[in-house]
C-alpha cells in the first residue's frame, strides 16, 4: 500500500529528475505554481492532503513519463541509478551506431548515468537543434527503449533505411506504412512504408 509520504517524495522525485522543484514541475504541467508546496500537502486542520489523480496524469504527460516508472519512484528511499550508452541524435544519423534491431553497436558512444526506469535494453540520445521544439530543446537527453512496446501517440525515435534518424510522435500504424507527427509544428508529418523504416523505439524519459 501506498502511503501519504510516499505518493509525495515520488513527485518530489520525478521533479529532481527532470532537474525541476515541485514547483516548476507544476508549472510544466500546467498547473498552479503552488500545486505541490509542501504546505500544500497537509490541511489546516491537520489531515493529510493527496495530490488528485488529474495533477498526478499531467505531470506524467509534461514530462513524458509513463504510470509505471512513475510507481517505481513511490517508496523508494534514494533513486537508483544506471548507465547508459549515449550519443548526440545528430551522430547518431551517421550510420553504424545501432544494429538491425535499433540496439547500440559499434564505436563512439559516451555513457551518462539516468535513474533507472526498468529492465528495458535502453540507450540515450542527447537533442541537438531545435527541430523538436517545444518539446525537446537543444541539450535536452532522451532515454529510448527499442524493446518496449510502441503505442499510437507514443512519442518515438524512428531510422529509416535511408539512414534519417528523427524524434516523432507515432500517429498511426498499418501493416503497410507509418505515420508520424513531428513535435514541431515548423515540420511537417511524415508517412513511411514499413519497408523503409529500420527501427522505431519508444522514447521512455527525458531529462531537461
Amino acid at each position: 500500500m501506498f502511503s501519504h509520504a510516499d505518493i509525495w517524495a515520488a513527485i518530489d522525485k520525478l521533479a529532481e529528475s527532470h532537474g525541476l522543484s515541485p514547483s516548476g514541475l507544476a508549472k510544466r504541467a500546467g498547473l498552479d505554481a503552488t500545486t505541490f508546496n509542501r504546505s500544500k500537502r497537509v490541511m489546516n486542520d491537520g489531515r493529510e492532503r493527496w495530490p488528485s489523480t488529474e495533477s498526478i496524469a499531467k505531470v506524467l504527460n509534461a514530462t513524458n513519463t509513463v504510470f509505471g516508472d512513475f510507481v517505481s519512484l513511490v517508496g523508494r528511499s534514494t533513486m537508483r541509478t544506471r548507465v547508459l550508452p549515449i550519443l548526440g541524435l545528430a551522430q547518431a544519423g551517421a550510420g553504424g551506431f545501432f544494429d538491425a534491431n535499433g540496439f547500440p553497436a559499434g564505436q563512439g558512444w559516451d555513457e551518462v548515468s539516468f535513474p533507472e526506469i526498468g529492465e528495458e535494453v535502453v540507450f540515450a540520445l542527447e537533442i541537438q537543434g531545435d527541430s523538436m521544439l517545444p518539446a525537446y530543446r537543444d541539450g535536452d537527453r532522451i532515454v529510448v527503449s527499442p524493446s518496449a512496446a510502441v503505442r499510437r501517440g507514443d512519442r518515438v525515435v524512428v531510422q529509416t533505411r535511408d539512414g534519417e534518424i528523427m524524434a516523432k510522435e507515432l500517429k498511426r500504424q498499418t501493416n503497410k506504412t507509418i505515420e508520424l507527427a513531428s513535435l514541431n509544428t515548423d515540420h511537417p508529418d511524415r508517412v513511411f512504408a514499413v519497408a523503409d523504416i529500420a527501427w522505431m523505439a519508444r522514447i521512455m524519459w527525458v531529462s531537461q
